[in-house]
């Protein structure tokens, strides 16, 4: 092949890329509209919120403010708003560090866990319905094809 052919051929494939990236984001974009509108719908919930207290579920032990922010990827105070009203509702508590009276542990109460669960079991169920036209070898494929996205990161 010649050098041309070959740079055109990068070409091609290089706007097929940003067509497969466009999809990604566009679907991405739709499901979590989606989510958003049936946890408010739903749960009276927000889709943050409901990311924070997903990593509390995965954390039963807590997690500092500072580490909730940056597992989550926002800034200490987008989280600080979540917390607070989670814990006017009694579904998170504030725990003070053993050993460190300026730092505080933030997680579940037992009815943030059993609300959680409820809104986790939803979460799947809607996810299931908006993928269903995605067969188990397809999404194993998927998988496989996006991780080779990430691969650097390991």
């Amino acid at each position: 092949m010649s050098v041309a052919n070959e740079k055109l051929e990068d070409q091609l494939v290089s706007k097929q890329r940003l067509r497969l990236w466009l999809q990604m984001l566009k679907t991405t974009r739709f499901i979590e509209n989606e989510l958003r509108e049936e946890l408010r719908l739903g749960f009276h919930s927000t889709l943050p919120r409901f990311d924070v207290m997903a990593m509390l579920d995965r954390t039963r032990d807590g997690l500092r403010m500072s580490q909730l922010s940056k597992q989550l990827m926002v800034s200490n105070g987008n989280v600080t708003g979540i917390i607070d009203r989670l814990v006017q509702e009694n579904f998170v508590m504030r725990v003070q560090v053993k050993g460190d009276k300026r730092a505080t542990l933030v997680r579940l109460t037992p009815s943030g866990i059993q609300k959680f669960a409820e809104m986790a079991a939803e979460h799947e169920r809607w996810l299931n319905e908006h993928l269903k036209e995605i067969d188990e070898s397809e999404i194993a494929h998927f998988i496989e094809i996006l991780s080779k996205v990430r691969e650097d990161e390991h």
